[in-house]
């Protein structure tokens, strides 16, 4: 198992510690997280630090937005295959993404997906204030602030790829509102999905 799977999910608490971080910096290209803004602001100054899992929630959505895709792909490109990036979170600067290319290979094939380009980021750590030592063990840089992930953004905004696999959801994000917004704003806004190879489970508290 490659060492980024030993990423605890994040509590909601470090979660928002991170959201208070991304909001100093939003680059241009994260456009897709207007359309949850008003959710994000709820939970940002007020919501409680303790929410129930959605992980069921999520999966529906995922999946529904996969169904779409391979219908329309069924439809318009009869015996071609779905075209996907391949994309990991691998853990500190010493850490490589190749245990997971073979596993997102293998699963790829498994379901006729061509897998087009392999992109993958570094899970560096947030610097916050607000929670001392805890941050250093599960604050990370949200996927809208990594060049990898936006790099897998670019060529699905461009036609180049149907969706994303990645080996689990934490690979993203292990908080729900992140998560959700990246799924929804993939299949609302380039008819896209996200494969994953282990399926949304609920978050485990630290």
């Amino acid at each position: 198992m490659s060492p980024h799977n030993q990423i605890p999910a994040a509590t909601a608490a470090l979660a928002h510690a991170a959201h208070r971080e991304a909001e100093l910096e939003m680059p241009a290209s994260s456009d897709w997280m207007d359309a949850d803004n008003a959710a994000f602001r709820r939970w940002h100054h007020g919501a409680p630090l303790v929410r129930p899992s959605r992980s069921g929630q999520l999966c529906r959505l995922r999946q529904q937005f996969r169904r779409e895709a391979n219908e329309r792909h069924a439809r318009r490109a009869g015996d071609r295959q779905l075209r996907v990036l391949a994309y990991s979170l691998v853990l500190g600067t010493g850490g490589s993404p190749d245990e997971d290319w073979n596993t997102l290979q293998a699963e790829a094939e498994q379901h006729d997906y061509a897998i087009g380009a392999r992109l993958h980021d570094v899970a560096v750590p947030v610097a916050t204030p607000y929670f001392g030592a805890r941050a250093s063990r599960g604050v990370y840089m949200p996927p809208w602030k990594r060049p990898g992930w936006g790099e897998v953004e670019r060529l699905i905004r461009g036609g180049f790829a149907n969706g994303v696999i990645v080996l689990d959801r934490h690979n993203i994000s292990s908080d729900d509102d992140e998560y959700h917004a990246v799924i929804k704003h993939l299949g609302e806004q380039y008819q896209a999905f996200v494969h994953l190879v282990i399926p949304e489970e609920p978050a485990v508290p630290t």
